[in-house]
């Protein structure tokens, strides 16, 4: 019996120690993540990026062949002509040019571009139809043949012609002939420049870039030589002109499509002109000739 109480009095002792003891509660801490790698980078510089272009097969035909560029060429019409129209345009009329250079004291080299410019190479629709190739326009007095056409104004009259030679003349003659234009005679005859400046200050074109244009012609085509030739002041020929004339002399043995003839060894006027079925006189008006002189290599007008 005393066993039994004495269990339960040390039964109720532990019990009652538990029960003053704090309760501890726990938790399961989450798993630690791992750390993330630092991964340092280095920003490259920027550089710009060059395209090396590819080269054009039709550029470079155009760059070979100069001889088949051609040009606008805008006076009282728009023609369009090559490189070769303008050199055959030059051939076939320096030796006019450099006639009426020593005739009238007019710079080749202007006669020459203002060709160029006015006729469109000898292209243009006022040259094809009247012979006209400086842009002439009938004015008081004209008495011979006129067209119509549109220039500043609609249907304006233009002087008429029966060739080209007579169109060199007459703007000769019109340019000594008017007042207006006397102080270019006063200027020297190897100056091109003010030659060219001086007929638009005179009133030849209104067009204000008209200076330019011929000069750009005489530069680019070596026109000044003619001026020097005439002069025989420092005339050095290049020697592609040189080989160009050759070449032309020997192939030209009767007219091309120009109306033109290169003076062979032992030609006279007499038979050229019975060559080509004119008179003598006629032939010679046709090239401004004074005289019979001929010589070798020179291109005369035989349309």
């Amino acid at each position: 019996m005393f066993k039994k109480i004495l269990l339960v009095f040390t039964a109720i002792i532990l019990v009652s120690c538990n029960a003053s003891k704090p309760v501890i509660v726990t938790s399961k801490s989450a798993p630690l993540k791992p750390k993330a790698e630092i991964v340092r980078t280095t920003k490259k510089p920027y550089t710009k990026s060059t395209v090396t272009p590819k080269s054009s097969n039709s550029n470079q035909a155009k760059a070979d062949d100069k001889s088949n560029e051609s040009e606008v060429i805008v006076s009282t019409s728009r023609t369009r002509v090559t490189n070769d129209v303008i050199k055959d345009y030059i051939y076939q009329f320096k030796d006019i040019a450099m006639g009426n250079m020593r005739t009238y004291g007019i710079p080749a080299s202007i006669i020459l571009a203002q060709g160029i410019l006015e006729s469109g190479a000898g292209r243009g629709d006022l040259a094809t139809r009247s012979n006209n190739h400086f842009g002439i326009k009938c004015h008081v007095g004209w008495a011979g043949e006129s067209v119509r056409h549109d220039d500043d104004s609609a249907q304006e009259c233009f002087r008429k012609y029966d060739n080209p030679s007579e169109s060199f003349k007459d703007h000769a003659l019109f340019l000594t002939g008017r007042s207006r234009y006397s102080k270019l005679f006063t200027l020297s005859k190897g100056d091109y420049k003010a030659w060219a400046r001086g007929l638009r200050a005179a009133g030849y074109a209104t067009d204000p870039k008209y200076p330019d244009k011929l000069i750009s012609y005489i530069d680019r085509y070596g026109l000044s030589e003619y001026d020097s030739m005439v002069l025989d002041v420092n005339y050095v020929s290049n020697e592609r002109q040189i080989v160009e004339e050759l070449t032309i002399t020997t192939r030209n043995s009767r007219p091309n499509n120009l109306g033109s003839y290169v003076v062979q060894k032992g030609d006279t006027l007499y038979s050229i002109s019975k060559k080509f079925e004119l008179k003598v006189e006629d032939l010679k008006k046709k090239n401004n000739l004074s005289d019979n002189t001929l010589s070798i290599g020179q291109r005369l007008v035989v349309n």
